[in-house]
């Protein structure tokens, strides 16, 4: 799985924990050169040390997704150290979850910032660097909530959805530059995600019933390596996995 994989620089936001966390190591162990962001840089420096130590290549810099000049730095710091990125991996999320008549407004903004302005933000901080090169792969994260719609997660889904429809307009746009476009749409994966819902019932509910299915996060980590190690035409447009007994 390492063809295709190594050398090639990577830039992955939401890193320090989760779905990014797996990537990072599972990329950086093939010979990828990670470049890693997160609000929390106690982390992210924690896992570029270790990482490093093993001799593996990963730099760690700190970066709010809602903040569009860190997310642009993120990926000019790769540039400018290993002169091009190859993978723009937008994961960072959130998932507070609850009924639209608990009125949790600032969840509301703060998933919207995140999860689909801090793609967007990924999305430019990328696309000049590789229509540059005429080349390069950005992967989004979706979810299976991207496509369904549950009751007491309908922010969430709403935008998990935006993030595929974004992604699609993407996909057609940038085919005169010969770029690549992944969604990437995880069903109950072991992650943080969870500590995210403030509402203890619907945290409560949601914890049982992700411990009895949830799958570990190296499964995303794999699918984007699918993703990335694929020859250069061959566009894989769209991964949606679920543990095997996720029946939603």
């Amino acid at each position: 799985m390492s063809q295709g994989i190594e050398d090639k620089v990577v830039v992955i936001t939401g890193a320090s924990s989760g779905l990014g966390e797996a990537t990072a190591r599972h990329l950086a162990k093939r010979g990828a050169t990670v470049v890693i962001g997160a609000r929390r840089i106690d982390r992210i420096e924690s896992l570029a040390a270790e990482l490093t130590a093993n001799g593996d290549k990963v730099v760690a810099v700190e970066t709010d997704v809602t903040d569009r000049d860190q997310v642009r730095n993120l990926v000019d710091i790769a540039v400018e150290r290993f002169g091009r990125i190859d993978v723009m991996l937008n994961n960072a999320g959130l998932m507070p979850l609850a009924p639209l008549e608990r009125l949790k407004i600032d969840e509301w903004d703060r998933m919207i910032d995140v999860n689909i302005k801090g793609v967007l933000y990924g999305i430019a901080a990328a696309l000049p660097h590789m229509k540059a090169q005429k080349s390069g792969h950005i992967i989004n994260v979706s979810s299976v909530y991207g496509h369904v719609v549950d009751p007491g997660a309908t922010v969430y889904c709403a935008t998990k959805h935006a993030v595929r429809a974004l992604s699609e307009g993407l996909r057609k746009e940038v085919k005169p530059y010969n770029i690549r476009t992944t969604i990437i749409s995880p069903g109950a994966v072991s992650t943080e995600l969870l500590e995210h819902i403030s509402e203890k019932d619907i945290q409560a509910g949601t914890r049982e019933f992700v411990s009895k299915i949830a799958i570990g996060p190296g499964t995303f980590a794999r699918s984007v390596a699918f993703a990335i190690s694929e020859p250069d035409d061959v566009d894989i447009n769209e991964i949606l996995f679920r543990p095997t007994a996720q029946p939603v």
